[in-house]
């Protein structure tokens, strides 16, 4: 269950209940793993990022680590290079940098939503998954080395 409280300011703060009816101070967070699949014939895959959104704190970001030496165990001829370029884009959408195009000129919400549409290329994203996080950005190291280092 979820508790809205509009502060004077004319922010909204989310709070989640849980157990009891006590309420944590921890937001909803949605996130997914961005796979290398180098061989799409293939299926098979490393884990090379993660992608975090929360709406509560108007966040989006990444945090990527490519394993060149896992990429090129599924695929001797894979070029690390463009995977990287792939990687870098999908950052410079989070950032909502200029030269992302139209995509990283959207709010924080959409961002995410455009980054995990699935697709066939090299670099895709994963199912999304949900968690409570007092901090996405960290959340978004913990999942880095949890899931993908």
């Amino acid at each position: 269950m979820t508790e809205r409280h509009i502060h004077m300011a004319g922010s909204v703060v989310e709070r989640h209940v849980i157990r009891g009816g006590r309420t944590s101070e921890r937001d909803v967070f949605e996130y997914v793993l961005l796979r290398v699949v180098p061989r799409i014939e293939r299926g098979e895959c490393i884990n090379a990022g993660v992608l975090v959104y929360c709406r509560a704190k108007a966040y989006v970001g990444v945090r990527t680590h490519l394993d060149e030496e896992r990429l090129r165990a599924l695929d001797p001829d894979a070029d690390a290079a463009g995977v990287r370029a792939a990687l870098r884009a999908v950052e410079a959408v989070c950032e909502g940098r200029e030269d992302a195009g139209p995509a990283a000129r959207d709010d924080a919400g959409r961002r995410f939503r455009w980054l995990v549409a699935p697709r066939s290329t090299i670099v895709q994203p994963g199912p999304v998954h949900t968690g409570l996080t007092l901090d996405p950005a960290a959340e978004a190291e913990r999942l880095l080395d949890l899931l993908v280092r």
